[in-house]
């Protein structure tokens, strides 16, 4: 008999210390990509508030964009669906990892490889952009603390990239 295959992280599963900040793989999260050009209609049919707002986050969901949001809720929770509006639910929880920077030099290793100013990024603020040439989903949880969404097959690059940043800190 064939055994099961199970999923396994891409990148260690210890956190990555270094002066001033930590690497570390986040929980499992279910993620959600969602279209709608009325996000009125959107909140109603997934039962759940939306940010208005490009770069707002609220309750586990970042605007991305004028149509195009992003909905991270605990691994295994699932959302509703009206049936009948016009929007695009997609359920992208196994495309993404979820990489957590904390610490004063968080900034700084994300800084390394990121092109944004980083230190206009007010807490709530989530924002696609690229570190080096790996597009990510980074969000500003704290002033310290920073989560980094990224596709499961660059995650070992990522990963390697930001240690490598993180130990070359000042």
């Amino acid at each position: 008999m064939a055994d099961a295959a199970v999923r396994t992280a891409p990148v260690p599963a210890e956190a990555a210390e270094f002066p001033g900040v930590s690497i570390a793989l986040g929980a499992p999260l279910a993620r959600w990509s969602l279209r709608a050009r009325d996000p009125k209609a959107l909140a109603k049919a997934i039962g759940h508030k939306v940010p208005g707002t490009i770069g707002e986050t609220l309750g586990g969901m970042a605007c991305l964009g004028p149509d195009e949001w992003l909905l991270r809720l605990p691994e295994g929770a699932s959302i509703p669906l009206g049936e009948g509006l016009p929007l695009s639910v997609v359920d992208i929880s196994e495309r993404a990892v979820t990489l957590v920077l904390d610490g004063d030099r968080a900034i700084d290793a994300l800084s390394a490889g990121c092109p944004r100013d980083l230190s206009k990024f007010p807490v709530g603020y989530a924002t696609r952009t690229i570190f080096e040439t790996v597009e990510i989903v980074l969000i500003r949880e704290s002033e310290t603390r920073w989560s980094v969404d990224v596709w499961r097959s660059f995650a070992p690059y990522l990963w390697t990239a930001l240690t490598t940043a993180a130990s070359h800190l000042r």
